[in-house]
């Protein structure tokens, strides 16, 4: 990519820092320190203010004319989230948790990448990148964060640990937006690979869910040499001809949720994946607009008990809305869908793959699928409650089968 039509674009909030901590792996310090720049998230006070303004002057649609979700987010909770938001929500608290982690931006290609970088205290721990999807950030991943570095403390052993790199995808959170086309799963991919590089890690593995899903396959069929497996909570696949002759349950099942996605759930991608600017001026300017456009996946993604707050906390979905809001990053995040919604289930894994399959997955794939694309399946484990935001709904199960999947692979 000429990187004379890549214009980084930084979200707002962002604070530059000099120098490198330690916790950087060691390789040639003068190229690390030009390339990698410590982070930190600051969002101005000015920015808080006008956003409890913004929602105090939200004019409102009326109410929904049934009485579920049938129609979308219901005006009470959306009103009463974006009340809690504007006068109960503590943003510097999410902030200082996510600064307690070492953060930085590094430059891939003209385009200024955000990342945690997240050392074990085990030294020969496995090194691994996790990936979101939309609408997700590194808020998914704060309380699988500790367990998965540090094991010995949470129920593991040192075998169990990992060094966590936790990006942030293009035109997301606090990396910069591209202002031309062309970022698409691939690109990431290949950028990714390129960061792990960067980071000292020759061998490594991806796991990721949603986009992050499709970008961990995409470095798998990619193939650069450096990943040596993957873990994915969302593997894609077509269904094969004999499944369709002849249906497991497992298909079946799949099947059909797949048939009320396409039908009920799925007009989100389809405004994303053909017009993202559009959409971008509503959410961009309102913050109730883009509190509800993400709540909805909340309720309609999690396994709850029909309200999102039983599988999430409140303070967690505004952490994830309050990151949205504050980089202002509805049109540039939806472009995802606009560069690389055909290639979602696009190329063939050869290295070795480890699949955990949760049951309120909005897309679920049978086995015998997913064997058609990721020829060299070692771990295959269909659990028994949990959502599509895996590592946010049931950290510790996540934990769980990272670590089974490690101990495989």
């Amino acid at each position: 990519m000429d990187r004379s039509r890549r214009r980084n674009r930084d979200g707002g909030g962002v604070r530059r820092l000099t120098g490198l901590p330690s916790l950087v792996p060691a390789g040639d310090d003068a190229d690390m320190s030009a390339e990698i720049r410590p982070f930190t998230i600051e969002v101005p006070e000015a920015d808080l203010v006008d956003l409890s303004a913004r929602l105090e002057r939200t004019r409102w649609p009326e109410q929904e004319a049934v009485d579920d979700w049938g129609q979308g987010v219901p005006l009470a909770y959306t009103r009463e989230l974006c009340e809690y938001w504007a006068d109960g929500y503590d943003w510097r608290r999410f902030e200082a948790a996510v600064n307690a982690y070492p953060n930085f931006i590094t430059e891939i290609d003209g385009l200024d990448i955000q990342f945690a970088h997240i050392r074990s205290p085990h030294a020969d721990a496995t090194p691994m990148v996790l990936t979101h999807g939309w609408p997700g950030s590194i808020a998914e991943f704060m309380a699988v964060i500790e367990p998965l570095t540090d094991p010995n403390g949470h129920g593991g052993d040192a075998s169990d640990a990992f060094h966590l790199v936790i990006p942030s995808l293009p035109g997301y959170g606090w990396s910069a937006k591209p202002s031309s086309a062309g970022t698409s799963v691939e690109w990431i991919a290949t950028a990714w690979d390129t960061l792990m590089v960067r980071l000292g890690y020759d061998s490594f593995i991806a796991q990721g869910g949603d986009w992050g899903g499709s970008i961990t396959t995409h470095i798998g069929s990619q193939n650069l040499g450096h990943c040596r497996a993957i873990h994915t909570n969302m593997p894609i696949a077509v269904p094969t001809a004999e499944s369709l002759e002849n249906p497991s349950e497992q298909a079946l099942a799949a099947l059909a949720a797949f048939e009320h996605y396409d039908k009920w759930d799925s007009g989100y991608s389809k405004q994303q994946a053909t017009r993202p600017q559009t959409l971008g001026y509503g959410l961009v300017d309102s913050p109730s607009g883009q509190a509800a456009w993400i709540a909805e996946k909340m309720w309609a993604w999690t396994d709850n008990d029909g309200h999102p707050e039983s599988a999430l906390t409140r303070d967690q979905i505004l952490d994830n809305i309050s990151t949205y809001w504050f980089t202002a990053s509805a049109a540039s995040s939806a472009r995802l869908y606009w560069e690389s919604f055909a290639q979602f289930g696009d190329g063939t894994v050869e290295i070795p793959t480890a699949c955990s399959i949760f049951p309120k997955e909005i897309i679920r794939c049978d086995r015998t699928w997913a064997d058609q694309r990721y020829t060299d399946i070692r771990y295959w484990k269909e659990l028994d409650r949990g959502g599509h935001f895996a590592a946010w709904e049931e950290p510790e199960l996540f934990v769980d089968e990272l670590r089974a999947a490690l101990r495989v692979l």
